[in-house]
């Protein structure tokens, strides 16, 4: 079976240097918000080119520590898209927050800047732009609208570690950040993980009391925070893998390159990536008016394409009919009963690409048996 995404070959393909530093933590007695924490903050905060880094215990709890820094209150909105992955919204409830989405832009799956503008309210205090499936999305335009409302901006990241706007790496331009270091992500633990990024030395020190019970100084709470800490062993893991990350994200880039080269001719409307920017292909994402049959006639010849995601958050049960969008949400509808996520990791051989791309021809060349 050729997977979607395979967290084990990323492991296996550093394995010395992993399990070296795995057994660092190991013989060091320190496990909770120690040392290798510390250093993976500032390394991570240098490599995106900005001030502070908060290692959390998940990407939905960087969203929700990061909302929670800039005092959201309860019933205040927050807006944002619903193609995405429900944590998005999810870490937004955790904070008090009442979500509102705009429709997508059909090439980035990022926020469609031209319905922001009228999505904001007197309530309105955050927005959350997407980073959908490694491709950034229009950060300019976002943020001048920010600015002109007086709304904080907290780009979601966890599909686009790498990933470049206008020559600065996404995570770097909002008001804060947050990644996810799922074991998929293009920058992935062996658990779960996340980390708050800013430049701003208030809303640094504002989260980093929050993550570890508003604790100041031991035992004694200057804020009412909660307990979301990255451990030590996640973090000397990814040490180990942010050394190379723009190097994985380059080979994401050269599968991506082979993808497009050999189905242009198809009839899926394969990925595109938005003028200044530099895609990171967390996914590569193609789209199919007969997606369904495709995915299952890939998956009976051992190929695991998945879709991200097939049902919009507004359309899922636990938010269907209590979360309103600021207008039309057609893209988004579209969108969902389209995508599909072809194998896209750094370690696929080529010969298992080559197989990918054989089946997807032979798909759309009708050839069904």
């Amino acid at each position: 079976m050729i997977l979607c995404s395979n967290p084990l070959a990323q492991y296996l393909s550093r394995k010395a240097q992993i399990d070296e530093a795995i057994r660092r933590v190991l013989d060091s007695g320190r496990y909770v918000l120690g040392p290798e924490v510390q250093a993976f903050e500032e390394e991570f905060a240098c490599y995106l080119g900005i001030s502070f880094g908060i290692g959390v215990g998940s990407g939905t709890e960087a969203i929700h520590l990061a909302l929670a820094a800039c005092d959201l209150k309860t019933g205040d909105e927050v807006i944002t898209v619903s193609h995405t992955a429900v944590a998005t919204v999810a870490a937004i409830e955790l904070a008090g927050g009442r979500p509102v989405f705009v429709d997508i832009d059909p090439v980035s799956y990022g926020i469609d800047a031209s319905q922001l503008e009228k999505a904001i309210t007197s309530k309105t205090r955050v927005i959350v732009p997407v980073h959908l499936y490694g491709q950034p999305t229009d950060l300019d335009v976002i943020i001048n609208i920010a600015k002109r409302y007086h709304l904080r901006v907290i780009e979601d990241c966890a599909q686009a570690h790498g990933a470049l706007y206008r020559g600065r790496k996404v995570g770097s331009w909002g008001d804060m950040a947050c990644f996810s270091f799922y074991p998929t992500k293009n920058l992935g633990a062996l658990g779960d993980g996340g980390m708050v990024v800013t430049n701003d030395p208030e809303l640094a020190t504002r989260a980093r009391l929050l993550r570890e019970y508003g604790w100041a100084e031991r035992n004694i709470s200057s804020l009412p925070g909660w307990n979301t800490r990255l451990d030590e062993m996640q973090a000397a893991v990814l040490r180990v893998k942010l050394r190379d990350l723009d190097e994985q994200n380059a080979k994401r880039r050269r599968l991506a390159q082979f993808y497009t080269g050999a189905l242009q001719a198809t009839d899926l409307v394969l990925p595109g990536a938005m003028e200044g920017t530099a895609h990171v292909y967390h996914l590569y994402v193609v789209r199919s008016r007969k997606r369904d049959k495709l995915m299952n006639f890939l998956r009976d010849r051992g190929i695991g394409a998945l879709i991200h995601y097939p049902v919009p958050v507004h359309r899922q049960p636990a938010y269907q009919g209590r979360i309103d969008g600021a207008g039309r949400l057609d893209e988004t509808e579209r969108a969902a009963g389209e995508v599909l996520s072809l194998p896209m990791y750094p370690e696929l051989a080529e010969p298992e690409a080559q197989q990918v791309v054989a089946a997807v021809l032979a798909f759309d060349g009708g050839q069904y048996d």
